[in-house]
């Protein structure tokens, strides 16, 4: 098991080996850092998107630090090797949830380890922070109270990715008729969209298939077959790490057209396209709002506080790249959540995780917030609440022109008339599997 330690302090370390006799809401209370430990996977074979997700998480809160710390309070960050395993995740949390005073919240930063963890998390009281990945339907804190999708689900991709392909066709109504494919690792997270997918097929008249690839997807032959008979008009791939670029190649011998292919945005990163190069060009992804952001402020206080100063994580040629931005966006969010709840339970103070919650649910990230911190052109407003534990649907299109990623789509809004009976649907559901109650009124307060 790999742990890598950013900062330890004294006070830190003495906190974790008086874990045994103190509880963790109290111990958190004593240190002086905000524990925030890392799930990653910088081994196995999605280690080319997970290495650059890590090493943009280490750096934010490197640059957090730098800042002066969440009004004070310094960050303490520490990784777990996953390797992208459910039962190496579930190890990971169970090791790092009382480490330090407690962990503040747990970044599971796989679909499969946060369907594992989702029953544990209400036991721990430890929120569960999913930026653009897990269950779609946890958008929905009536029923998960500490799961928190913030940013955007694989529902809002699915959409906008039919939104922006209705738009090439003249409007929605044109998809009548059309065939549209998605092929899909088969794992928790490549089923995720199939639901919105069958509700969109059903609406707009469009011939939905689905084909599942086995992991880690370097075996697609008998998939692109299919393919090449159906000939449809669009393939939607829900695939990661070395799957993507394999059904690229696979796309590119057997003549299908990348601009008809439509990525979802853990398919949409330099690692996907670098080795298909110009054979991948014109492939279409969901930007979960970010791309590469080279230019963006935050990029630029990073490279002058923390490269410049030799205290980098990664290389420097890989900062504001797409998957280095999804680490970074996920930490900011860990931050500004922990920032959030200081306003309610004192500023300067180490947060706990049922505190951690609420900030969480009342996190309001206004666009003047966050072009301060950083993100302008980047990201747009999120307010979170008690039912509404995404905080935003905003999405858009980037395309591979063969050696870099270009925007090219305007902000694209999944359709909440769609998402909202979808999530309260299959929630409700989950609550009846699980004989949970929704949440009332007063439980909103707490």
């Amino acid at each position: 098991m790999k742990l890598r330690n950013l900062v330890l302090s004294a006070s830190a370390l003495g906190a974790a080996l008086s874990g045994a006799l103190v509880a963790p809401a109290a111990l958190a209370q004593q240190t002086k850092e905000q524990y925030l430990p890392a799930l990653v996977y910088r081994t196995g074979p999605y280690a080319p998107n997970g290495i650059p997700w890590a090493n943009g998480y280490a750096d934010y809160m490197k640059l957090t630090n730098a800042r002066g710390g969440i009004n004070g309070v310094k960050v303490l960050v520490e990784e777990c090797e996953t390797a992208y395993a459910t039962d190496r995740g579930v190890e990971c949390y169970e090791r790092l949830k009382g480490k330090n005073g407690g962990a503040t919240l747990i970044q599971p930063l796989a679909t499969g380890i946060t369907f594992a963890l989702t029953e544990k998390a209400p036991i721990d009281k430890i929120p569960l922070l999913t930026v653009g990945y897990g269950r779609s339907e946890s958008q929905d804190g009536g029923v998960f109270k500490w799961n928190f999708p913030i940013g955007g689900t694989y529902w809002v991709a699915a959409d906008v990715l039919l939104q922006q392909i209705g738009k090439k066709e003249g409007g929605l109504d044109k998809l009548k008729g059309k065939k549209i494919t998605l092929v899909y690792l088969d794992s928790p997270y490549g089923k995720e969209p199939i639901p919105l997918l069958t509700e969109r097929a059903a609406m707009l008249g469009f011939q939905f298939n689905a084909l599942p690839v086995t992991a880690p997807g370097v075996e697609q032959k008998s998939t692109w077959l299919q393919i090449r008979q159906q000939r449809p008009d669009y393939v939607l791939l829900w695939g990661y790490g070395i799957m993507n670029s394999t059904s690229l190649k696979e796309a590119q011998a057997t003549g299908y057209p990348r601009e008809k292919m439509y990525g979802a945005w853990w398919s949409g990163a330099e690692p996907d396209v670098k080795d298909v190069g110009m054979g991948a060009k014109g492939y279409n992804a969901a930007a979960m709002q970010h791309g590469a952001e080279p230019g963006s402020a935050v990029v630029k206080e990073i490279l002058d506080k923390i490269h410049a100063n030799g205290q980098g994580t990664g290389p420097k040629e890989e900062v504001g790249q797409v998957m280095y931005m999804r680490g970074v966006v996920s930490a900011m969010y860990a931050v500004e959540a922990v920032r959030a709840a200081q306003e309610r339970f004192g500023k300067g103070k180490v947060i706990t995780s049922e505190q951690a919650r609420w900030g969480l649910e009342n996190l309001n990230l206004t666009q003047a917030k966050l072009d301060a911190l950083g993100f302008k052109g980047v990201l747009k407003p999120v307010s979170t609440s008690c039912f509404d534990h995404m905080g935003g649907n905003w999405a858009r299109i980037h395309t591979w022109d063969g050696s870099k990623w270009q925007f090219s789509s305007d902000w694209l809004q999944a359709d909440e008339q769609i998402l909202k009976p979808l999530v309260k649907s299959v929630a409700d559901k989950y609550a009846a599997e699980k004989k949970i109650t929704r949440r009332s009124a007063a439980d909103c307060q707490s």
